[in-house]
């Protein structure tokens, strides 16, 4: 094969899989190891994948721009909406559940808005909005507006969560890098998304899977600390099959 049709052949695997290894390349490529990874090398300093030791993986297209409310409402709006619908689907009459500020949460608040009983412990003042005249009881934390977002961050914010206990916490991310954890760009988020998680006996990231594969400038919280995700269907297998491994729940819409 010429170097052209390996490197081809080279990123097909890497987005069917999510990483590629040396010696499995070798093998089905039919050729040494040395030869691999100096596609390996000709590949990363082209910018088409990530080197690493062993092997390689998709190019972090780092989320580290802090994108307002209307441009993230753009973006795969088909697939928050069947999030959103499989989210609700697992909340119960009587429940309490947290919601972080997004768009896929957004998306489950909608979804939700006819489930008695139920109270939303919430830092998005446009997910207040959305369940108010509904008979789902609201609470909306303190702190400081952040207009990107429409959410509430700051010491207020997290002394108030740190006051309330929720059965579920739906959290949305802007990245989730499965050897690192999910992120998100802004330190004053990140920090109230961690209260949340305290506060919640089971914490949900809910997220289209384009966000995976992706690291954003502040850490939420590890993977191992994850206990179940709703993404949609094209997700890698790589990705599928690490979540798994790191025995996270996984439900595909």
């Amino acid at each position: 094969m010429l170097r052209e049709e390996r490197s081809r052949a080279i990123l097909e695997m890497l987005q069917a899989d999510g990483r590629v290894l040396v010696r499995d390349l070798a093998k089905r490529l039919r050729t040494s190891q040395i030869t691999i990874r100096k596609d390996l090398e000709f590949l990363h300093h082209a910018g088409s994948l990530e080197r690493t030791h062993g092997g390689a993986l998709p190019v972090r297209t780092g989320s580290l721009k802090d994108r307002s409310l209307q441009e993230k409402e753009r973006s795969h709006r088909q697939e928050k909406i069947r999030i959103g619908a499989a989210a609700a689907h697992m909340i119960r009459p009587g429940q309490a559940i947290i919601l972080d500020s997004g768009t896929t949460t957004t998306a489950i608040a909608r979804a939700c808005r006819n489930i008695k009983n139920l109270t939303v412990i919430t830092n998005a003042t446009n997910i207040a909005a959305e369940l108010a005249d509904t008979p789902v009881e609201v609470i909306l934390t303190g702190g400081v507006l952040r207009n990107n977002s429409y959410s509430l961050v700051g010491p207020l914010a997290e002394e108030s969560l740190r006051m309330l206990s929720a059965d579920l916490f739906f959290l949305g991310v802007d990245g989730f890098d499965l050897h690192y954890g999910v992120t998100t760009p802004n330190l004053l988020e990140a920090r109230v998304n961690r209260v949340m998680t305290e506060s919640a006996r089971r914490t949900v990231v809910v997220c289209d899977s384009s966000k995976f594969g992706k690291r954003s400038l502040s850490l939420i919280i590890p993977t191992e600390a994850v206990h179940e995700t709703i993404t949609d269907k094209n997700i890698s297998r790589g990705d599928l099959k690490a979540l798994r491994e790191a025995d996270v729940e996984v439900t595909l819409v």
